[in-house]
């Protein structure tokens, strides 16, 4: 007969069980690390763009008070001699001035001939969003519908309807944002 007290009942995990859910573990935590910076960009991304089509707004009700009239913005800036007036983004994209890094806005109002004589390429406006700075350009007389960029970005071009303006800015990995006063592009 056998004695019920000599066979012995193992209880618990073998090291490789162990090792096994440890490895799985660690291969979840590493997928969450290398998705949540890319998760974070794309909503600070996402909080740009809404920024960028306030502004659009913002400059389309602009002209609905001033008869239509984009060229009295670039007397609204704040720099004195300079034909390239740089605005305060309190007043034009949200209260803060700050873009979703807490770098503040630098808001340009430039015409289509001085912005053609200096084009912000995506590299230009990346630059200047490394060293702390955050452009987003109101092109007047521009849209959206130039020529791609190597990385696919849209670029503004000359246009010469009367309220024809285009918001250039940066995003960041990378890519900008243009809005322009007839389209959704981005």
């Amino acid at each position: 007969m056998v004695n019920k007290n000599n066979i012995k009942s193992k209880k618990g995990f073998t090291i490789i069980e162990v090792v096994l859910v440890l490895a799985i573990a660690g291969l979840i935590f590493l997928m969450v690390f290398i998705a949540l910076p890319a998760l974070q960009r794309s909503q600070r991304n996402t909080q740009r763009r809404d920024d960028y089509s306030m502004l659009v707004t913002a400059v389309n009700n602009y002209m609905a008070s001033n008869n239509g009239k984009l060229s009295n913005l670039l007397k609204k800036g704040t720099a004195t001699k300079d034909p390239n007036k740089e605005l305060d983004p309190k007043q034009w994209i949200n209260t803060s001035g700050e873009d979703p890094n807490g770098n503040q806005y630098q808001l340009t109002a430039i015409s289509w001939g001085k912005y053609k004589d200096n084009p912000q390429t995506t590299e230009d406006l990346e630059a200047t969003a490394q060293s702390g700075g955050s452009p987003v350009y109101i092109i007047i007389k521009a849209n959206c519908k130039g020529p791609s960029d190597s990385k696919n970005n849209p670029q503004p071009m000359e246009d010469n309807a009367a309220r024809a303006f285009a918001v250039y800015g940066y995003l960041e990995g990378g890519s900008v944002f243009c809005q322009d006063s007839g389209s959704n592009n981005s």
